[in-house]
């Protein structure tokens, strides 16, 4: 792969770390006054807010890559859904707070090996990034694997909550873990994270966190993809009419 065939493949590597930070950072900023309980309220919002201070880093990246004078707000306020370049699981809807729970789970699980691999990237700006977000990932990690654990070995309602939760966002898994050819090429460029060797680690973990929450393992099936792609699901299209509103009304507004 040539320079400036590397170069694209980084973008739109950068476009899809960004673009999950972004999206579900905006998921979880929903839950903003409408949490459980007061502790959940500001905890979610610190993680929504450390999501987006994420999304700003690998944006400002992939524009920096592209060339074109796209910041973040631009790639973040100006693409269209087919445009985006995140996991199906992130766009999902909260639901009650288990799925909402659940969804930080499995996602804070494989942001954080990805995180601690591409810390060891020959891309001196995608290391320097990856070293700073894991601090707060790590944390973002902690808290969903203790309160998965509490609420799944709680109650009978909240087990039963945190089991269906598991059961309807299994079928996202797959294409976190399931490297493609971009994956691929960055892995084997030392550049990106290699998915082959994160998938065990993520089962291995997800696997424990499981069988202490005293939760049951989804059978293995078919699972969902295409956000990676561009291919998402309606969810997206709601999302980005709210959070994309005023920059469409109002191009090029500033305070």
């Amino acid at each position: 792969m040539g320079g400036e065939q590397m170069e694209r493949a980084l973008f739109d590597y950068c476009l899809r770390l960004g673009d999950n930070c972004l999206v579900l950072g905006h998921r979880v900023s929903e839950w903003c006054g409408h949490a459980p309980v007061l502790e959940e309220d500001i905890a979610l919002a610190n993680v929504a807010l450390d999501l987006i201070g994420q999304t700003r880093m690998w944006l400002d990246l992939a524009g920096t890559l592209e060339g074109q004078g796209r910041d973040a707000d631009k790639l973040a306020y100006l693409r269209d859904a087919n445009a985006f370049r995140n996991l199906l699981l992130v766009e999902q809807p909260n639901g009650d707070f288990a799925q909402t729970l659940v969804r930080q789970l499995f996602f804070d699980l494989w942001h954080d090996l990805v995180l601690e691999a591409l810390q060891r990237s020959k891309d001196a700006r995608v290391a320097e990034i990856a070293e700073k977000a894991s601090k707060e990932v790590t944390y973002h990690l902690v808290r969903s694997r203790d309160l998965s654990i509490r609420l799944g070995d709680g109650s009978e309602e909240s087990r039963r909550r945190m089991q269906a939760a598991v059961d309807e966002l299994w079928i996202f898994t797959g294409e976190m873990l399931t490297p493609d050819a971009l994956d691929k090429d960055l892995a084997a460029a030392g550049i990106g994270a290699d998915l082959e060797k994160i998938a065990p680690l993520w089962d291995e973990r997800i696997d424990r966190i499981l069988e202490d929450a005293t939760l049951t393992r989804p059978e293995a099936g078919w699972m969902r993809e295409g956000g990676k792609a561009g291919r998402h699901s309606e969810q997206l299209g709601f999302i980005l009419a709210e959070m994309q509103f005023l920059q469409r009304a109002y191009p090029g507004a500033a305070w």
